[in-house]
């Protein structure tokens, strides 16, 4: 019988690791700004440590935030879907990351990778992980939004053929604004309740998705982000930032979870972007490039079955 228990250490170390890495990585890319950080014990052995970049030339704000939570109830938003484990203790670590990047040809990108144990006095804890990471441009190129597919699906083919189209269907379902019937973004990964066949091949998924975020971003960000931009396309980045707010606070699961745990308000709002807009019964002129993202990028699409011939590494 596995100790799930003790098996949170590795996933904590982990993911400590990969939050420097990632940081580091988005230092570089964007030359100037410095992540700042906190170290915030919690209790029962807790450990907060939000890190914000802020006003930077390619990132106007990115936060990549580690937790260790522990509590004696089970937050809501955590057993809306396992109503059995309501009143159970618990304990998680987790991953949540943002980026919010200046130049509006650059998408934003969000990432999560989680564990769970629910009942941890139990002899047989409940334990599950969870996480992904998806893609919202304000500007569409087919290029970008292959490139982060291909890298998806590797992620998940060392777990079986299956996975990524699972995965990528998930991710298509969960980020949608249902009071708008639009998709966030391009989509990407979304998993959940992730605890079969084992516990290694579960962790062994999460830090595959965890190691392919930056091989999927980076490249999309070092290709955009020095495209000249005017005050209409940043008026239109920061009106559709406000899509963004709006599925965070409405529908975000994390941030729920977050709110209703007694996290620290301020690590867990780190994800909204630092300027944003809402145009009343606003709509692109047709032909446009704005109007070009609603037709051809927020839908459901099939990017490798329709793009086999684009090159991942190609510009456009």
């Amino acid at each position: 019988m596995v100790n799930y228990k003790a098996e949170i250490a590795p996933v904590r170390e982990y993911l400590l690791e990969l939050q420097d890495t990632i940081c580091a990585a988005f230092e570089r890319a964007d030359g100037e700004a410095r992540f700042g950080g906190e170290e915030l014990p919690g209790e029962r052995g807790g450990l907060a440590r939000p890190r914000v970049l802020s006003d930077g030339p390619v990132f106007e704000r990115a936060a990549v935030n580690f937790s260790h939570t522990s509590g004696a109830r089970m937050p809501a938003a955590a057993t809306s879907r396992r109503p059995e484990l309501e009143g159970a203790s618990f304990e998680a670590v987790s991953i949540s990351l943002i980026v919010h990047p200046r130049n509006p040809y650059v998408p934003t990108t969000h990432a999560n990778v989680r564990f769970f144990i629910a009942g941890e006095a139990s002899a047989e804890p409940v334990w599950w992980f969870g996480g992904g990471f998806d893609l919202t441009p304000y500007y569409g190129f087919e290029d970008d939004a292959v490139h982060w597919h291909r890298t998806a699906r590797a992620a998940c083919l060392p777990f079986g053929d299956d996975v990524y189209p699972r995965l990528k269907t998930r991710c298509d379902e969960y980020f949608h604004l249902p009071h708008r019937d639009e998709p966030r973004g391009v989509g990407g990964l979304f998993f959940d309740d992730l605890d079969q066949p084992t516990f290694d091949h579960c962790f062994g998924l999460m830090r595959s998705v965890g190691d392919h975020l930056l091989p999927a971003y980076l490249p999309i960000v070092e290709r955009r982000k020095s495209h000249p931009y005017g005050d209409s396309e940043r008026n239109f980045q920061l009106y559709r930032r406000g899509r963004y707010v709006e599925f965070n606070l409405l529908y975000d699961r994390g941030t729920r979870f977050g709110l209703q745990a007694s996290g620290r308000v301020e690590s867990i709002l780190a994800s909204l972007p630092p300027l944003v807009r809402w145009n009343y019964d606003w709509s692109p002129e047709p032909g446009s490039p704005e109007e070009q993202l609603y037709t051809d990028f927020l839908r459901p699409r099939d990017w490798l079955g329709e793009s086999a011939e684009l090159s991942p590494d190609s510009a456009s």
